[in-house]
């Protein structure tokens, strides 16, 4: 009987071995459904970066004024929020693979209806359908991701959807002043029409089928994924079992994430998406060649390094992410744009003064890759991740879609004035984004503030026959003090804005 068990305790062993060990395959299902759910998120890149290169060509050629191209790049963000607002419920009654098809309809006909626009209703209608596309995108494209592959490998899997997105930026940036502007909106529609074709042949989500009550279909779906030698019986029922706790557990209504224990889980999350839009990177992501163009760069040249500039600067925040930890990095991420929008602003200001004339461009250009370099390693994704972790279960969807939705809206604010307010006051423009990275001071704390008051001094010596610069960053430091909250109406912070309208003017 001893060696029986000692038998059976061995052979139970070896089985248990041996499907940690099967659970740790990388199959080729796994990374071909990846690489086809993938294919969206690098039309998301390219939605996002489209308007940067391609606003001079079509301003020319349709004759649109400012305004109307100002809407234009901003309708993809009144899509994205639209699609935001539906993405989680499709994804559910529908299923992944099914809501990535709707996802790849609304993006092809976008691409498509810009690409043969005659006029700006055309073209302003398929830039929202991009958008309502997109919008469905950054919901179910990491999701599925994150369903299909391995737990040792899901990190890594997931951040390929943010490397595409980077990819599909670099490729607009790259090409988008050399390729004429309607072959690359249907360069655009290639990585959906290409996961059109494949969604046929990757297996749907097995989380989701558990979700549906679909057993057998559980176990195929996993077999396909995992090897068919491949025993899944215990991933099956660890999955069935999860799921169900969690259907327990986010019982809920939508009002109950406004009760008092989550109000200020559910204020973090919010104003971290508002200090992610109000920095102004949405402004230049889609209009980076005026930025260029104001400046005196050249446009051609500016674009090409931004888009090889793109991809490696996505990778430095997986590495620091987990080495780091997400707080000690927005921090870091918030300094360096801080440090970003007030050299832009101080050599739009030079410019304006016609000090160093020869070297204000280039000032411009390197000042510009710190400030996007450092908003993509830390609050250009980092707030995502959070609000995932921040919220519990049974208010994460209802958060979660309030949140997408400041996101979406506070973003097509920004992506709308910006060109008008750039115009008007470059200068004034990102010492106001300087102002309200400033804002939020549950980021900085005392020891950053010591730093941003030393290159605030040295900066001083720059501008003592410019006293009004001298006034407006001073004030902005003293207001960086304040929360949004208690002090959002004080006379002090109605002074600056004040000194932002009357102060930073083209015409003075």
């Amino acid at each position: 009987m001893v060696v029986e068990e000692e038998n059976r305790s061995m052979e139970e062993g070896l089985l248990q071995h041996q499907n940690d060990r099967d659970d740790r395959r990388i199959t080729a299902c796994v990374i071909l459904s990846t690489f086809v759910a993938v294919c969206s998120a690098f039309s998301y890149g390219c939605a996002a970066g489209y308007t940067s290169g391609a606003e001079t060509a079509i301003m020319k050629e349709l004759d649109l004024s400012m305004a109307q191209f100002s809407a234009f790049g901003s309708f993809l963000n009144v899509g994205g929020a639209v699609g935001a607002l539906f993405s989680g419920q499709l994804a559910v009654i529908l299923g992944r693979r099914r809501t990535l098809w709707a996802c790849d309809f609304f993006c092809v006909f976008g691409w498509l209806s810009i690409a043969f626009a005659k006029n700006v209703f055309w073209l302003d209608l398929g830039r929202i359908s991009l958008g309502i596309g997109v919008g469905l995108i950054s919901y179910v494209v990491p999701v599925y991701i994150a369903e299909i592959t391995p737990k040792h490998v899901r990190g890594a899997f997931t951040a390929s959807n943010q490397l595409l997105q980077n990819s599909g930026v670099s490729l607009i940036y790259f090409f988008g002043t050399v390729i004429n502007w309607r072959v690359m909106a249907v360069i655009g529609a290639i990585p959906c029409i290409l996961q059109t074709i494949g969604i046929f042949f990757i297996p749907e989500s097995p989380r989701w089928l558990a979700k549906i009550r679909l057993s057998k279909e559980v176990e195929s779906s996993l077999h396909r994924l995992r090897g068919k030698d491949t025993d899944v019986s215990g991933e099956a029922a660890e999955i069935q079992v999860m799921t169900k706790m969690l259907e327990e557990d986010s019982k809920s209504s939508f009002s109950d994430m406004f009760q008092k224990k989550y109000r200020r889980t559910l204020v973090v999350g919010i104003g971290l998406m508002l200090i992610q839009q109000l920095s102004g990177a949405s402004g230049i992501t889609y209009y980076s060649n005026a930025i260029f163009r104001k400046a005196g760069f050249s446009e051609r040249l500016g674009s090409m390094i931004f888009g090889v500039f793109v991809i490696p600067k996505a990778l430095v925040g997986l590495i620091l992410v987990d080495r780091w930890g997400r707080r000690p990095l927005l921090l870091a991420s918030a300094v360096g744009m801080s440090i970003g929008s007030l050299l832009i602003g101080v050599s739009f200001t030079l410019q304006q003064m016609n000090v160093l004339p020869e070297l204000i461009p280039i000032f411009v250009f390197v000042n510009i890759l710190v400030y996007f370099g450092c908003f993509a390693f830390g609050i250009g994704g980092l707030p995502w991740v959070i609000m995932s972790e921040i919220f519990p279960i049974n208010i994460k969807v209802s958060a979660g879609t309030i949140v997408a939705l400041t996101s979406w809206t506070s973003g097509w604010f920004v992506s709308y004035a910006f060109n008008f307010m750039f115009e008007w006051s470059a200068q004034g423009l990102y010492f106001l984004y300087y102002f309200f990275i400033n804002l939020d001071k549950t980021i900085y704390q005392k020891k950053l503030r010591v730093i941003f008051i030393k290159i605030h001094k040295s900066n001083i010596k720059l501008f003592k026959n410019r006293v009004r610069i001298l006034t407006f960053v001073s004030n902005s430091f003293r207001c960086a003090k304040c929360a949004v909250g208690k002090y959002l109406l004080d006379s002090r912070f109605l002074q600056i804005l004040l000194a932002f309208v009357f102060l930073f003017r083209l015409d003075d």
